[in-house]
């Protein structure tokens, strides 16, 4: 294993469901747990193996538990990629302030994870990036290796604030996701890897990369949408966003989201998301060539390889107080 990190990079997808966009979006037909996984799942799975790549499946609890997920699921792990927890309910104005609410949801996801996958998460990432210091101190006593929620920008206010014009939510429910997308004070959060400092221990942080000195998102549920616009401008922007991570030493995590391998012709009513006017022929393309771009000047592996690596290589890295996390 090698113990340098300068030329590697990680992928990860944030695997939410139907059921999980509806509900943020306030559409009452989530209560019947929508899924898309049966489709999704397999098309990602091509994608990623004709790069040759194995990359971290953030996977949502409630999802692992249903059995009309469980065949989808199952065949990710034997393809030699790393199962992540994503939480169990996926609510991601919702922050687990409370150590008995975070021991329980994390638990659960936990072992609805294992159980449809065979692989116990050792990752986390919170819905929304709304990660709580009471998550980061059980998944530390869980003995997981990492989080990896943190999304350095300031642009989520920005994101909540169109979520809200296009989703037409009523008073009451647009102040139950005052934090979703997170706050303009996130932008001071680090780009490269840190140690949360908790009550008793350390916990490893692998912030998600936005780009570097403009702190602005480059994961590609946001350049899709560019591309749509400009194919030319989307590139251009990518490729500057890895130079830019090469010449400041920033390893990039690299985000996908389920959405991400849909199209218009896929799904029915998801207007409210970016993209979602795009086919899916024409995001895999663009994913591809993304792809390309990243493998051709990192080493591209999952989130636990690169925890695994950086814990080898006893760095120094700096640490961080949780109350960093309070608004």
């Amino acid at each position: 294993m090698t113990k340098n990190t300068a030329d590697l990079a990680t992928l990860s997808i944030d695997l939410d469901n139907a059921w999980a966009y509806l509900r943020t979006a306030g559409h009452p037909g989530w209560v019947h747990y929508p899924s898309y996984l049966d489709t999704l799942v397999p098309r990602a799975l091509s994608l990623l193996n004709q790069h040759n790549l194995h990359i971290t499946w953030f996977i949502v609890g409630q999802d692992a538990a249903l059995e009309k997920n469980r065949a989808a699921l199952a065949s990710i792990v034997p393809a030699g990629h790393e199962v992540g927890n994503h939480s169990f309910h996926h609510q991601p104005w919702k922050k687990l302030e409370c150590t008995a609410d975070a021991t329980s949801e994390l638990s659960l996801a936990d072992d609805a994870i294992a159980r449809a996958t065979g692989r116990k998460p050792r990752g986390y990432r919170a819905p929304g990036h709304a990660v709580s210091p009471a998550e980061l101190e059980v998944i530390a006593s869980k003995g997981y290796d990492y989080d990896a929620s943190t999304f350095p920008t300031f642009l989520g206010p920005a994101a909540r604030a169109y979520y809200f014009m296009i989703t037409k939510l009523p008073r009451e429910e647009r102040a139950r996701r005052a934090t979703l997308f997170g706050r303009m004070s996130d932008v001071f959060q680090p780009l490269k890897p840190y140690l949360w400092q908790l009550t008793d221990s350390t916990l490893l942080e692998l912030p998600v990369t936005t780009m570097p000195l403009a702190r602005t998102p480059i994961h590609f549920s946001y350049l899709l949408p560019l591309s749509a616009r400009s194919p030319a401008a989307a590139k251009q922007y990518f490729r500057l966003a890895l130079s830019l991570c090469q010449r400041l030493g920033v390893t990039p995590s690299l985000l996908l989201h389920s959405l991400d391998f849909l199209g218009d012709s896929d799904l029915h009513g998801f207007n409210f998301f970016p993209g979602m006017q795009q086919s899916s022929r024409s995001k895999i393309a663009f994913i591809s060539w993304a792809i390309e771009q990243v493998t051709g000047k990192f080493n591209v592996v999952p989130l636990g390889h690169f925890a695994k690596i950086l814990r080898s290589t006893a760095q120094s890295l700096p640490l961080r107080p949780v109350s960093a996390l309070k608004p």
